[in-house]
This record gives C-alpha cells, sequence and structure tokens, in this order.
C-alpha cells in the first residue's frame, strides 16, 4: 500500500512539474532543430536551373532534384494545383519584384518534411542576401473578411483581376504550406510599400499552415487579412516590421509559435509582435458591423528579443502588442521576454472593465517586461494594471537573462526556446 502511495505521489509530482513548464513553445523534443536555419544570410545554397514566370496554367509540380528561380510575380491560376516537392529549393530574383500568388480557387501543396523542408530565398549570393531581396508569398482564398462588399483586393501592384480574395466559405482550402523556410522577404513595390513575407487573405479552415520560418523580412513576417486560420509551429525571426499583423476581420487560432525580435529593427510607427485591428480607420476604412471582428486566440506562445537589453538601449524596446479598436485576444500560457510594455492600447480605444473583457490574458510568463499595458492616455494606465493583476489571470513577473530562462539561446547553433525546467 504504502509503495502504491508512493507511486501515487510521484505521478501526481511529475505532472504538476510538467503543467508548471508548459508556457511558451513546449513540446518532448525541440521541433526548431531540424529544419529551420538562423544564419541563411551565409547558407550556401545551389545554384537554380529552371526559370519560373508569368501564371501558371495547368498543374505543376516542383522537383527537389531541381533548383528554380522565380521571376516577377508569378501566379497559379483558379483551379491549378502547385505542387512543390519535399526540400526543393525556389531561388527568387532580385532584380524585379518577384512575388508567387496563389489566386483565389487555386491551391498550393507544398508539404515539407522536417528533413526536408521547402525553401524561398534571395537569388543573392552568400553574404550578399539582405531583407527585401524579393516580394514573399501570397496566397488569396475565398473565406470571409471584414471589407465593404466582402471582397478585396490586395495593393501589392497585382494584377487587380487575379488579386481578388474574400467570400463565403469559411471552410475553403487552399492547399498546405507545412515545413517552408521564407527568406530575405520584404521588396518594395514601385509606390514604396513593401510585401509580407507570407500574406494570408481570406484563407479558409481548412488550409493547413504550420511549420513555417520568416527570416529577415522588411515587412510583416505573417499577415492575415480576414478569414478562418488554424495554424501552429510558425518562426518570425528579425522582422523589420511586425510579425504577426491580424486585419481584416480574422478569426485566428494559433498556438506554438514564437516571434524573435531584433532590438534594432523596427519602422517609423514602431514594430510588435502582434498588431491587431479589424479595419485600419487611419486609411479610411469603413467597419462593416455585422461582419466579424478580428478575433485571435494565441496559446503556447513567445515573445522575445534576440538578446538581453541594456539600459543604454533601452529606448529602442517596444511593445509586444499593438491592439487598435475592434479586436479581440485571448493569449495563455505565454512568455513574454524582454519588452518596454506587453501591450499598447492605440488611443481611440476606450478602455473599461467591459473592454478588458475582450483581452484575455492569462497564465503568462512576463520577464524583464516592465509592465502589462498603456496607453497614451495615462487616465487609463491604473486601471489597466491593477485589472491584470488579479490572482485569477495567474500573471507572473520575473527578471532574468536569456540564457537563464531558455534552454538554449545561441543562434550559431540551433536554439531551443523552450524555457528550462
Amino acid at each position: 500500500m504504502k509503495k502504491k502511495l508512493l507511486l501515487l505521489v510521484f505521478f501526481t509530482f511529475t505532472l504538476l512539474i510538467k503543467a508548471q513548464n508548459t508556457k511558451g513553445i513546449n513540446g518532448d523534443t525541440n521541433w526548431l532543430n531540424m529544419w529551420t536555419n538562423f544564419n541563411p544570410k551565409t547558407t550556401s545554397y545551389n545554384e537554380a536551373s529552371i526559370i519560373l514566370t508569368g501564371t501558371i496554367s495547368s498543374n505543376m509540380t516542383l522537383k527537389k532534384e531541381n533548383v528554380y528561380v522565380l521571376v516577377g510575380t508569378v501566379y497559379v491560376a483558379p483551379n491549378v494545383t502547385l505542387t512543390i516537392q519535399p526540400g526543393t529549393l525556389i531561388r527568387c530574383d532580385t532584380q524585379i519584384l518577384t512575388t508567387l500568388v496563389i489566386t483565389k480557387g487555386a491551391k498550393i501543396i507544398a508539404d515539407g518534411t522536417e528533413t526536408d523542408p521547402i525553401v524561398f530565398t534571395s537569388n543573392k549570393n552568400s553574404g550578399d542576401r539582405n531583407p527585401g531581396d524579393w516580394g514573399g508569398i501570397i496566397i488569396l482564398g475565398d473565406a470571409p473578411i471584414n471589407k465593404t462588399g466582402g471582397i478585396g483586393t490586395l495593393d501589392f501592384e497585382l494584377d487587380q483581376q487575379k488579386a481578388l480574395y474574400g467570400g463565403n466559405n469559411k471552410d475553403s482550402d487552399s492547399g498546405i504550406l507545412k515545413y517552408i523556410r521564407i527568406e530575405f522577404s520584404g521588396k518594395k513595390t514601385s509606390h514604396n510599400k513593401p510585401i509580407n513575407g507570407l500574406s494570408l487573405a481570406g484563407v479558409g479552415a481548412k488550409t493547413k499552415i504550420e511549420y513555417i520560418q520568416v527570416t529577415s523580412s522588411d515587412e510583416d513576417s505573417f499577415q492575415f487579412y480576414g478569414g478562418y486560420i488554424n495554424t501552429s509551429h510558425l518562426v518570425s525571426l528579425r522582422s523589420a516590421d511586425d510579425d504577426f499583423d491580424f486585419t481584416q476581420g480574422v478569426q485566428c487560432n494559433i498556438s506554438n509559435s514564437i516571434a524573435i525580435r531584433s532590438p534594432f529593427l523596427s519602422d517609423s510607427y514602431g514594430s510588435r509582435c502582434f498588431e491587431m485591428e479589424t479595419v485600419d480607420t487611419r486609411k479610411g476604412e469603413v467597419l462593416d458591423s455585422k461582419k466579424e471582428m478580428t478575433r485571435v486566440n494565441a496559446t503556447n506562445f513567445t515573445m522575445m528579443h534576440t538578446e538581453d537589453i541594456g539600459t543604454e538601449i533601452e529606448g529602442l524596446k517596444h511593445e509586444a502588442i499593438l491592439i487598435r479598436e475592434n479586436t479581440f485576444l485571448t493569449l495563455t500560457n505565454s512568455v513574454i521576454s524582454g519588452f518596454s510594455h506587453l501591450i499598447v492600447f492605440a488611443d481611440a480605444i476606450s478602455i473599461s472593465d467591459e473592454y478588458l473583457d475582450q483581452i484575455i490574458l492569462k497564465d503568462l510568463l512576463i520577464n524583464d517586461t516592465k509592465v502589462i499595458g498603456i496607453t497614451q492616455n495615462k487616465d487609463f494606465n491604473s486601471l489597466i494594471s491593477n485589472w491584470y493583476q488579479d490572482k485569477q489571470f495567474g500573471i507572473d513577473f520575473i527578471k532574468l537573462k536569456n540564457d537563464q530562462l531558455f534552454a538554449s539561446t545561441s543562434m550559431r547553433k540551433k536554439p531551443d526556446f523552450r524555457i528550462k525546467n
């Protein structure tokens, strides 16, 4: 009986230890280990031998044994499937604006593996690659968006007839993106508008999106324009703008993902791990109150800076999350490390108990970050702080260096950003 009691106590203790270590990205093994690349600038890639350009108008398969160069804006036409074999390398031309567009009604099946990821990268030589070398990947679907008329086009100098997205099919399927690396994206259009690493516009819930790393984008790493998204294991590394941008009423469940910022990279408006809005009122966009508001459910997320930040560059630290009006956020079981504040609320938001009920922060580990949230209207700051101090939210504040908090922070090797036991 005593032996059984000891076993029960040990089993219960083990479960408790595991439960206490589930914040931030997690897993029995380091899922960043094999398919990611934290130093792509100096990686040697084989030379391209096959050019892809224009419109892909019939089903096509890109094969691992070939190396491709994407030139200009390449469209996959409606009712056409582009299949990319695991291990395929696609180099992207840097002389002209180069972007891959999966049009509404088309599909991409890019189903890489942990040992054979699919890579989209700059066509420049090792050592010469930089953020903004090429455009990015755009997927256009027919799921609902919060936009007047329910249909939108992206302002990336695309063919307007091929740039439409949005519709009524919540469960639409644009294919598979799995074990993908997107490197050095974010090239600007002639109107000085940079393209995101991965743009998901009106993408539906049956589209499979997981294990994607966007590195050194000169714009957002991931931007969600409406749609219904279930995704996990996303990595944003050293984005010049936001890591994850949510807009146009996207309904997004995102888990086990990480945003790794450099304190030396930001645009003139400030750059965050999350930026959230339903419509951009600064640009005159009009909210459709009958459609969905932007709603993000994020769990087991890690938001961090690439290195510990000394007091001499304190002013370079921004907030981890920017929230504009008409948005809902649930952030749970997550780690936030090395920011000035967790959240900044836009000036247009009137902070109240009812409003804060929309922004659920629970079971968070907040490291080397001053306070929960601020607004420029300082009258609300104490309300925000007091609200989240309630024990029901389970928010813990600590102050450690990155190498004390995470299992391994070396970017020269394969880092492990699970928190230490």
